[in-house]
């Protein structure tokens, strides 16, 4: 796959940095990497009852493996986002995938947990590369649509994570554990896919030098700025330890009280990451729009009447309100990542290393913690639990408005 360096030319002065063109290519290729990265990435959780049932783990042994997946991509990713703001390095997304692909080969071989837990760790350290590297390219391609950039490239790894359990449903849960090795074929794409990007990226490094030397413009102290970022912080808190409850539990939840299938439930999870999908495509322009704070506080705080509701209907309920709220949900995280980085101009990376870190650590933690709670007390009383986490979106009051907010 190739994408042409045939750009005009950036003129190095400020303004430039302001009127980049618009590059829908780039950014389509960026959201197509990270649909296959979180393709991927989603064949963890999706054999989960199957790693369970060979290998006789607990909810926690479970929870566990998340969150192995989940740290190792957290902690790496703020860094890796600080060291390339300063020292670019356009081919590290590739090297990143070479992780991910080890890692999901090793996974189709793998006999003990110990081994799992390694494989999980591996795939995590290539998400940790991708994540704010890829989101760099997406801004840098904006052409100052970064809601619309932002979102393009986090519904690809949406969609990703939709597919992921539904191939995992057809190709791995009944011919078995070895089958894994097929998603290593995506992983092979994938890499052709981001050696284009990383050169494209390499012929724009002046593009990204200038808009490093932007300053912000919105006039807020750093006491402020820090004080939104925990803020923020705090929402993705909530909104990724519920996310957690569906991506490691859902089908458990449904197997358990419903009775279904392990391939029935897998099909209602997709229905629900599929609705994530769709609402994170539109909360980026909506965003661009109407204000980033606005989406946020909606998105989370909007959610709580169904989260509520969730645990106490029937099958049929359950359906309609998890589309509802994988929809509603999943508007508020590019809203989270492009008001953040409005916040702290120039530091791009280390702000998308950030706050996908926390998604990734929030996620992880919430699945062990979460695992833990369905060992002591059973899966139902984990989703009523869980129903309260979105009331945290009352704190969006208390973001300062910005000139995009």
């Amino acid at each position: 796959m190739a994408l042409s360096n045939s750009q005009p030319s950036v003129a190095t002065t400020p303004a430039a940095g302001q009127t980049s063109p618009l590059v829908m290519r780039v950014i389509g290729a960026v959201a197509l990497a990270h649909l296959i990265n979180d393709l991927i990435q989603s064949v963890l959780p999706s054999i989960y009852p199957m790693l369970k049932a060979n290998y006789g783990l607990t909810f926690t042994q479970v929870g566990l493996i998340t969150l192995t997946f989940q740290l190792t991509a957290s902690l790496l990713q703020p860094w890796v986002g600080y060291y390339t703001d300063r020292h670019p390095k356009p081919y590290l997304l590739p090297c990143g995938m070479i992780c991910t692909l080890v890692g999901i080969l090793m996974m189709s071989q793998v006999g003990s947990f110990p081994l799992i837990l390694l494989a999980a760790g591996l795939i995590g350290i290539g998400s940790s590369t991708f994540h704010p590297e890829a989101s760099r390219v997406a801004r840098l391609a904006s052409g100052g649509r970064y809601g619309l950039a932002q979102s393009t490239f986090q519904v690809g790894g949406n969609a990703g994570s939709a597919f992921g359990p539904l191939l995992a449903a057809a190709i791995i849960i009944p011919f078995g554990q070895g089958n894994v090795a097929w998603f290593g074929l995506f992983a092979v794409f994938a890499l052709f896919v981001l050696y284009a990007i990383s050169r494209w990226y390499a012929n724009h490094l002046n593009l990204f030098k200038l808009k490093q030397g932007q300053a912000a413009t919105h006039g807020l102290s750093k006491g402020r700025v820090l004080s939104a970022l925990v803020v923020l912080g705090l929402l993705v808190f909530s909104k990724y330890f519920y996310m957690a409850s569906f991506t490691s539990y859902f089908t458990f939840y449904l197997i358990e009280k419903f009775d279904l299938s392990v391939a029935s439930s897998q099909l209602h999870l997709f229905l629900f990451l599929g609705a994530v999908a769709a609402g994170t495509f539109f909360g980026g322009p909506i965003g661009d729009k109407i204000g980033r704070k606005a989406v946020i506080w909606f998105s989370i705080l909007g959610v709580a009447p169904f989260t509520l509701i969730l645990p106490h209907v029937d099958l049929f309920w359950t359906s309609i309100l998890s589309v509802v709220i994988g929809f509603i949900l999943a508007s508020a995280f590019s809203a989270i990542v492009v008001y953040a980085q409005e916040l702290v101009p120039g530091n791009v990376g280390m702000i998308a290393g950030v706050f996908f870190g926390l998604m990734f650590g929030f996620g992880g933690i919430g699945a062990a913690l979460l695992g833990h709670l369905a060992d002591i007390h059973g899966i139902e009383y984990v989703y009523t639990l869980c129903s309260f986490l979105p009331l945290f979106g009352v704190l969006a009051i208390l973001l300062p408005r910005t000139k995009k907010a």
